[in-house]
């Protein structure tokens, strides 16, 4: 009886476990874009095989892990040239920014770097994969890593550039492939918030730590957190001490502070887990229940309410944030 006990309420609460909003299961996952760098002419160019083969692997390992991730080519066919090499970095981030079918969140870049000792009797083979994790709306780095070649790598003697690409090229997925490893465990600790992503040998499951953020109601599940800025324009100070008791309990909410205040305009540093579409409607909601009539604007992660007049002003209410 007590063994059939402890098993139900074991199943419990692994069942309230698995359905438990913010874990890592359950968070909003990030749209991906895998790019490479190759303005330094030291670098392996992006028309070679070697870097297609980084690419392709990189993706894969996303993809495996269940991310959204999109091809460069394939969502960049109208009003971009193809075929470019030697980019800069601030063109790939550029690019990334600039696409909105659909929102690229986090741009996974990567260099690869190869080079070649020649002796007498045998040809050394170096090569170096840096990737890093980017916030393409906010510029905030999201981690690095880098993996390197072993010192058993051999080409022939007087191998030619196109030689040495080819003996990189033979290897480059197995380097890709841990260096996506790598990423893919830094981009899920920022989308669970390092919450716990399995289920220990007891079979009980173990209660999530908050994360920070979620006063009053606000959510404290893990989930991955962006920036965002919030300009509310024609408020008063007053008015904006109420704005700022509804901003605190959306769902997701990490924190905020203010960036700038002139008076009837107030700018805020904006940190949630929260969706782009349901942070519009919530800021929609709070102007509704505090009776000013606003215009809502977006541009990236800047959202701009303009006030145009107001109505009969309520107080903050535990509503579905």
């Amino acid at each position: 009886m007590k063994k059939t006990s402890y098993l139900l309420m074991s199943a419990i609460a692994a069942f309230a476990w698995l359905l438990a909003p913010g874990m890592a299961k359950a968070a909003d996952k990030p749209n991906l874009l895998v790019m490479g760098e190759d303005a330094d002419e030291d670098t392996v160019p992006r028309d070679s095989r070697v870097f297609r083969r980084v690419v392709n692997e990189l993706q894969n390992q996303l993809n495996n892990e269940g991310y959204n991730v999109f091809d460069e080519t394939a969502i960049t066919l109208d009003g971009y040239v193809q075929g470019r090499v030697r980019r800069t970095d601030a063109e790939i981030i550029d690019i990334a920014r600039s696409v909105t079918r659909p929102p690229i969140d986090v741009a996974t870049m990567f260099i690869i770097y190869a080079s070649a000792e020649v002796l007498p009797y045998t040809t050394k083979v170096r090569t170096r994969i840096e990737g890093r994790l980017l916030n393409v709306q906010t510029g905030r780095s999201m981690g690095n890593f880098e993996v390197e070649s072993p010192t058993t790598w051999r080409a022939p003697v007087n191998c030619s550039r196109e030689c040495i690409l080819e003996t990189v090229g033979t290897h480059a997925r197995e380097l890709a492939m841990s260096l996506g490893d790598v990423l893919v465990q830094k981009l899920t600790n920022e989308v669970t918030g390092g919450a716990a992503t399995y289920m220990p040998e007891s079979g009980m499951a173990p209660a999530p730590a908050p994360i920070g953020g979620g006063l009053n109601g606000g959510s404290q599940n893990p989930g991955y957190v962006t920036q965002y800025v919030l300009t509310f324009e024609n408020f008063t100070t007053r008015e904006m001490l109420d704005w700022e008791d509804y901003l605190r309990i959306f769902s997701g909410y990490r924190s905020h502070r203010a960036m700038e205040d002139t008076g009837m305009v107030h700018r805020i540093w904006y940190e949630s887990s929260i969706d782009d579409a349901k942070l519009h409607r919530n800021l929609q909601k709070a102007a509704d229940k505090l009776g000013a009539d606003v215009r809502i604007t977006k541009d990236r992660n800047e959202y701009k309410v303009q006030k145009i007049g107001m109505r009969k002003m309520g107080g903050p209410r535990q509503d579905a944030w």
